[in-house]
């Protein structure tokens, strides 16, 4: 008879309770709904058993099937991966992306669950199947033994009899085999024939999990570049949208020392998408020089400083780079010690900084301030002296300030706003200059919104994702403001406020900082890459 039973860590057999039964399914779906619904219970369930006992069914009905959430608590997301030809870091990058995280590798998943603020009201349950047939099965069980120590994380993992599985402190077990033989075990599917990894083409027209395994398992030669491209860029890679999106997320990862025919065939493959790629530089880059890991981003249309990036690492140098290459125009002379959270560079060549305390500092530029604005930004330094911001943006004749509790103050030569417009920390803030002035503030709730000091904000978000915003840039552009918005999970858009098309790019890596230039381009910025794209018409 199938069986579930305790691990000798747990003690205990899972609840029998069930709301409602897989039909013919017997005592091993009983077990598994009971573990299911039992809120103590562990993190871990291991469905175990022969080659044909029914392991994949079962996790596969239980998928799908309908439980009723306990009164007050949410339902459990249920997330269905397939293990088989995986690789681990395959499998990080699907699980990171359906988890709304950005991990480069299987230990930056489970750092990013663990310290992760995604929008999630209920645990999410890792139905995963066929861990025998994984191509890398003992690096998953590593991998899923370290999730099954998440709190907010619960799996399902079914493999057959035999196979190391991953350990866990508490760990339920499902046996499903039987006193009945079960026959012979089915002959092993065949692999799945790799496409050529150093030909462009073959690579972005692969299923982009297969492509992941040939790099990762079967072929450590660089393939003039692509391999180290796929690598740095690989889960928004295998989430992208048909050949044309990898090709163009592809193109923004190569290094500088790639094989120099691989971008004109990238190029050619991504004219489809939304975005024309102007530049990028990558760690390790030398020529053109990669300028550092970016923290803080800015970018200015006016002053001293006109068409200047403002760059800003986690030690708090901020470089200036030209928009139009990228290449260096010095630095930002200030004195903060630590790290800079956000930078606001204004029309007259001022740049303020906010550091990692919440407080306010000025770098003064080379034009005269008029008397008014060094005492407002004076008022606001001293204000936030006391009470710490979380976010900073400024236009003429006002500073906008975040706080931790979901508002946002304009600080303006006429008086204070304010608008309570997220629920829990306002974690970005812009604002720009327009026909009608406004400010745009996203928050930990994963909310874009805009709002105009001295009015109501308006009630629709202009952007949701599930995670939470962690950069904004709002400019004027020549077709009217744009608004650049990049979220937790690595994702970016490109937002006219005004209306017309949102399009939304993903570099690879965690998204650190956005920007948006005076010609209406996009720069991303990451801990390893500055990437600047163009909007493609059409």
């Amino acid at each position: 008879m199938p069986s579930a039973t305790p691990s000798p860590a747990d003690g205990r057999r899972p609840s029998p309770k069930t709301s409602a039964s897989l039909t013919g399914t017997g005592p091993e779906a009983a077990a598994l709904l009971g573990w299911l619904t039992d809120p103590d219970a562990p993190r871990l369930c291991l469905v175990t058993g022969a080659p044909g006992s029914g392991k994949s069914a079962l996790l596969g009905r239980l998928a799908v099937h309908g439980t009723r959430a306990r009164r007050g608590r949410a339902r459990a997301e249920r997330v269905l991966v397939p293990l088989a030809g995986q690789s681990a870091l395959g499998v990080a990058w699907t699980l990171a992306d359906r988890l709304g995280v950005v991990a480069r590798t299987p230990a930056d998943l489970v750092h990013a669950l663990a310290t992760s603020e995604a929008r999630r009201t209920g645990r999410t349950v890792l139905l995963l199947t066929d861990l025998h047939a994984a191509a890398e099965p003992d690096a998953l069980a590593e991998l899923l033994g370290g999730l099954a120590e998440v709190g907010r994380i619960r799996l399902v993992v079914e493999a057959r009899t035999g196979t190391r599985v991953p350990r866990a402190a508490r760990t339920t077990v499902v046996d499903l085999d039987g006193d009945t033989d079960p026959g012979p075990p089915p002959a092993p599917a065949p692999f799945p024939e790799l496409p050529d990894l150093s030909d462009p083409v073959a690579v972005c027209a692969a299923d982009p999990l297969l492509v992941t395994t040939g790099y990762a398992t079967a072929s450590p030669d660089d393939h003039g570049g692509l391999r180290d491209a796929w690598l740095r860029a690989g889960q928004a890679l295998c989430a992208a949208d048909g050949p044309a999106g990898r090709a163009l997320v592809l193109l923004t990862a190569l290094g500088d020392g790639a094989d120099p025919r691989l971008r004109p065939a990238l190029a050619e493959q991504a004219a489809p998408s939304p975005w024309r790629l102007r530049w990028a530089r990558h760690r390790g880059d030398v020529s053109p020089p990669w300028p550092g890991p970016v923290a803080v981003l800015g970018a200015t249309a006016g002053g001293p400083s006109a068409e200047l990036l403002l760059v800003g690492d986690h030690t708090g140098t901020v470089r200036l780079l030209r928009e139009a290459d990228a290449s260096g125009a010095g630095r930002l002379a200030h004195r903060v010690q630590g790290r800079i959270t956000a930078l606001a560079p204004t029309a007259d060549g001022t740049v303020l900084l906010l550091d990692e305390r919440g407080r306010l500092h000025t770098v003064r530029g080379t034009a005269p301030r008029p008397p008014y604005l060094e005492r407002l930004t004076e008022a606001v330094s001293t204000t936030l002296s006391r009470h710490p911001g979380t976010a900073l943006a400024a236009i003429a004749g006002s500073v906008v300030v975040g706080d931790r509790l979901g508002s946002v103050h304009a600080f303006g030569v006429n008086g204070l706003h304010q608008a309570a417009s997220h629920s829990g920390r306002v974690t970005a803030v812009t604002a720009v200059e327009s026909a009608t002035p406004f400010v745009c503030s996203g928050g930990a709730d994963g909310t874009v919104r805009l709002w105009t000091p001295g009015r109501a904000p308006v009630p629709e978000p202009l952007a949701e994702h599930r995670s939470p915003v962690v950069a904004l840039h709002a400019a004027p552009a020549p077709g009217g403001p744009l608004v650049a918005a990049a979220w937790a999970d690595g994702r970016v858009e490109l937002i006219a406020p005004e209306g017309g098309r949102r399009r939304a790019f993903r570099p690879g890596p965690a998204v650190r900082a956005v920007a948006v230039t005076a010609t209406g381009a996009l720069v991303v910025g990451t801990e390893e890459s500055l990437v600047c794209l163009e909007p493609q018409e059409g």
